[in-house]
């Protein structure tokens, strides 16, 4: 099912391989529709790279429902699964340099301006993470310059913590359960 308000739109699915391509179809025309071009490329990293996190890890299935809502300053994208297991975020540094996987949730971090995982109920989670939307776009509203992706500081998984909450129009900076 789809469903696409003029900010919103929420895709069901299971988390298999060929499923993940079209998702990240649908978030790159909402992208373009929304006028939000730029941030096409990292929303769709974040995208396959919690969607694939499903694929491999969630039980008892792969069901799942991506949400994606565009902001006043910013578009938050979430993937919803029924695995209440809240990820185990490795430490970059012990991850073996040719490893295939295990830096995940680390790119998503890497390419966002903020994420975290929360329980969603007694049967599954949410992990979600926040891209700024470029000024341009918003015409007649002022907003501080931001930092670009490679100006932002490395964050340690070490000093987060669990959201708890979902974030409104000023979500943590990030939030880890581990």
């Amino acid at each position: 099912m789809i469903s696409h308000p003029s900010r919103h739109c929420t895709v069901e699915l299971q988390a298999l391989p060929s499923r993940i391509g079209q998702v990240r179809r649908i978030l790159s025309a909402h992208l373009r529709y929304w006028h939000m071009d730029p941030l096409i490329d990292r929303a769709e990293l974040g995208v396959t790279e919690l969607l694939t996190n499903v694929h491999r890890h969630a039980q008892p299935d792969k069901t799942c429902t991506v949400e994606i809502e565009l902001l006043l300053d910013r578009l938050m994208v979430s993937v919803h699964d029924h695995d209440p297991r809240l990820p185990v975020v490795a430490d970059i540094e012990d991850t073996e340099p040719l490893a295939t996987c295990g830096r995940g949730l680390a790119m998503v971090a890497a390419v966002s301006e903020s994420w975290g995982v929360r329980p969603d109920g007694p049967s599954g989670k949410v992990v979600w993470f926040t891209l700024p939307t470029p000024a341009a776009v918003r015409p007649g509203v002022a907003h501080p310059l931001r930092r670009t992706v490679t100006e932002k500081p490395a964050l340690r998984f070490a000093d987060v913590s669990v959201d708890s909450h979902r974030p409104e129009h000023a979500p943590a900076r990030s939030a880890v359960a581990g």
